[in-house]
């Protein structure tokens, strides 16, 4: 089993940085375990104790639920738009395995995207990987295997040379020896302060083991891992499709509707129906195309078709879908030739067994073009 940190190229331009000009810009992008009051903060505080002449600016872009697809989509409004980190701490592995279930091809292609649009917006940007931990990261590691996530996210981290802490691995090694609770002490999936101790002292570790590494030279490979990978991704506004008039771009009546909501969602304009045949229509560009939408208790399918081809389905419901209005990406399409593209998309007569109904509220279609950005 590898080492749970590894170094690789470092972290030479975010450190020199921190020393020499005393200022730094450091962000956190994940889910809800980046969102919440846990390592990130401690990890704040020890980069402050560690470089006590530099004045740091810090920002928390975790969002709970997002998986790494999302976490590209999204990266350039929630990080680029508000800052150019010196450092950047990547989080998606819990909720590529427990929220998104997504395929090793699609976590490479969303890992490499962020990294690609990193470097694009700062060729000297730090970055690193982390990797917390679940049940099954814990069941997976104590059967003596790398959960299949993990090692998706560590082909692209050893591919740019990115440093990696494997939280998962650490904690699963611990529990097997004994040493602590995985509830009662660690917390859970959602850390106790003593679990996000662990954390933000193995980050800590990482940045003692890399000044003992001395200065490095990054890797940076001109080919991509994957021809498809979400370099260019972004949201379009559900304006940008046609609809018939059985859809209303505004606010859903939340008040009405079974299920908890999250607040950062219901004030977000969204086109939704509730009406099984309704259609959309979009034009847009690139090598995919997803939605990125909530799913409640009474989340539809859609039926879709791209380019003319054959229509395909697709269910919105999720297992969290049962008690909340769950926000995910629902990829469509991940592998398209570049050029434009069409898509029409009308709601199924069918839903699944455990919906109550046919709703399809979209808050945003997600897009990787270089078009739309220009």
């Amino acid at each position: 089993m590898k080492h749970a940190i590894q170094c690789r190229s470092g972290l030479p331009s975010a450190i020199s940085r921190f020393r020499k000009t005393k200022q730094g810009c450091v962000t956190f992008i994940g889910g809800s375990i980046t969102e919440m009051n846990g390592y990130t903060a401690l990890t704040e505080a020890m980069l402050r104790d560690r470089f006590p002449d530099c004045a740091f600016r810090f920002l928390n872009a975790g969002i709970g639920s997002t998986c790494s697809d999302t976490g590209a989509f999204r990266i350039g409004r929630d990080v680029f738009d508000k800052m150019t980190p010196d450092l950047l701490f990547i989080e998606f592995a819990v909720n590529d395995n427990q929220d998104g279930h997504l395929k090793r091809g699609e976590t490479i292609r969303a890992m490499e995207g962020m990294v690609r649009m990193a470097y694009a917006r700062n060729p000297r940007m730090d970055i690193v990987f982390l990797y917390t931990a679940n049940e099954s990261h814990n069941e997976t590691y104590r059967n003596g295997r790398t959960p299949r996530e993990i090692r998706a996210m560590e082909t692209v981290a050893a591919y740019y040379g990115l440093p990696s802490v494997n939280f998962a691995q650490v904690v699963a090694q611990r529990l097997a020896g004994g040493e602590f609770d995985w509830l009662n002490d660690f917390g859970g999936v959602h850390p106790a302060l003593f679990g996000n101790r662990i954390y933000a002292t193995m980050i800590g570790e990482l940045f003692g083991a890399l000044e003992k590494q001395g200065k490095t030279k990054r890797k940076c490979p001109r080919a991509l891992l994957d021809s498809d990978s979400l370099i260019h991704a972004h949201f379009l506004a559900p304006s940008t499709a046609r609809y018939d008039e059985n859809w209303t771009l505004g606010i859903p009546d939340w008040e009405r509707l079974p299920g908890e909501k999250r607040a950062r969602y219901t004030s977000l304009p969204t086109l939704f129906t509730e009406t099984p045949g309704a259609e959309l229509f979009l034009e847009f560009s690139g090598s995919a195309i997803g939605l990125f939408l909530t799913a409640g208790p009474d989340a539809g399918m859609v039926e879709y078709s791209i380019d003319g081809g054959r229509f395909r389905s697709a269910d919105l419901y999720h297992f969290y879908s049962a008690g909340l209005h769950y926000p995910r990406t629902k990829m469509l399409a991940g592998t398209l030739s570049r050029g434009k593209h069409s898509l029409i998309l009308r709601v199924s007569e069918k839903h699944n067994g455990k919906s109550s109904g046919s709703a399809v509220r979209i808050i945003a279609f997600a897009e990787n073009s270089p078009e739309a950005l220009q």
